[in-house]
């Protein structure tokens, strides 16, 4: 196995890793990353056929100790589906599409669309950091919605929510993992609050699957954290990156439809780097792994490999819906719950936006926030002609 060095916090890197999955998908299926220590994936045949391979998962079968001032964030984090394997994740997964429903996402459709058009309403004149006017705060506002809970406290949850997201950020320090920690804390003793107030919406229906001894208390609060922290990080830079791209392109004001939408999602996802713990020694790519070690898989390279994407730095919405699904959803087991949801916001948020704002331009480059393996843009500031 071929070794490859690149530091994740280089900022060069971070402003566009491209460049280095290009060389690892050349070096091979699996190729080792020495700052991460563990082989890695990068082309999309590859990464499809590893999320889907139940040799591994994402529990680790030899957890190492963790630092005292980490034990609010794993009091939360450890009963989350996304953590889990079967049967737990099972039940969990089944327990919460009961409330979590196809139903219930298309029902938020006025409501985001609503929402989108409030949030272009009060685009100021001039240049304005797109991020902060509309990425931000409509995920946030639609998982409050969907949660049940008052919007006016989304400026807390996504506080909280980025808080959290950054204890998988390279290169945390201390400070980073204890704001994590009291981040979680804080939102269960928020959750505890709201459950006690008999919410209408989401959070009702899973009191119900709670009573009915489908979800613990515990797995009930990580449940409602996952589905704020998943849902609004992902969404915010999927927007903040598909308007980047498509500005770029010169495709500002095409019909959002679905082809363009997994274009957004293809091109320039936001969640590059997804592990996986071997569950029992197994032979990949003619390399053992022991059990109990890693693999890296990279929705990021998979996502611009040429095989499936012809020159797949483009952006074309065309070669949608004849190309593969790109993995920026994972795929398998953990294939993303919120991807309907997802799908729903960016088709209407950025379909609103185009209507709404057709002269929109970039009023100076967009730069990634240092946030790998997460990857979205710092600042997005536009102006409208």
């Amino acid at each position: 196995m071929r070794r490859l060095s690149q530091s994740p916090t280089d900022p060069a890197f971070v402003q566009d890793p491209y460049p280095f999955y290009d060389r690892l998908r050349a070096a091979g299926p699996l190729v080792w990353w020495d700052e991460y220590d563990m082989p890695v994936a990068a082309s999309h045949a590859v990464v499809s056929a590893l999320l889907r391979d139940r040799r591994l998962g994402r529990e680790d079968p030899n957890p190492p100790p963790r630092p005292a001032h980490q034990a609010g964030f794993w009091g939360v984090e450890d009963h989350s589906m996304l953590e889990l394997e079967p049967p737990r994740h099972t039940r969990l997964r089944a327990s919460v599409l009961r409330a979590f429903t196809s139903r219930r996402v298309a029902a938020l459709a006025p409501g985001i669309e609503a929402l989108s058009n409030e949030l272009v309403d009060a685009f100021p004149d001039g240049p304005f950091d797109l991020l902060d006017a509309f990425a931000r705060p409509l995920p946030v506002r639609v998982i409050a919605q969907l949660l049940g809970v008052p919007e006016r406290d989304a400026p807390r949850l996504l506080a909280w929510s980025n808080a959290m997201v950054g204890m998988y950020q390279a290169g945390r320090d201390h400070a980073a993992e204890v704001a994590a920690a009291d981040a979680a804390t804080a939102f269960t003793a928020y959750l505890e609050h709201v459950f006690t107030d008999a919410p209408d919406g989401l959070i009702a229906d899973l009191l119900r699957v709670e009573a009915e001894g489908g979800l613990t208390r515990a797995e009930l609060t990580t449940t409602c954290i996952l589905l704020l922290n998943a849902g609004h990080e992902a969404t915010v830079h999927t927007l903040g990156n598909g308007v980047a791209g498509l500005v770029a392109a010169g495709l500002w004001g095409r019909t959002v439809d679905d082809a363009l939408v997994e274009e957004v999602l293809r091109h320039d996802p936001p969640l590059h780097l997804f592990t996986r713990y071997a569950q029992q020694d197994v032979e990949i790519h003619g390399h053992l792994l022991k059990r109990g070690e890693r693999v890296g898989l990279l929705l990021g390279a998979a996502n611009r490999d040429p095989v499936p994407y012809p020159e797949p730095a483009r952006f074309d919405p065309t070669r949608f819906p004849d190309a593969p699904a790109a993995t920026s959803f994972g795929a398998g087991l953990h294939f993303c719950l919120g991807a309907p949801l997802a799908r729903l916001e960016l088709r209407i948020g950025l379909g609103a936006l185009a209507s709404r704002c057709p002269g929109l331009r970039l009023a100076e480059p967009p730069r990634y926030a240092d946030i790998y393996h997460f990857h979205g843009l710092a600042k997005l500031s536009v102006t409208r002609d």
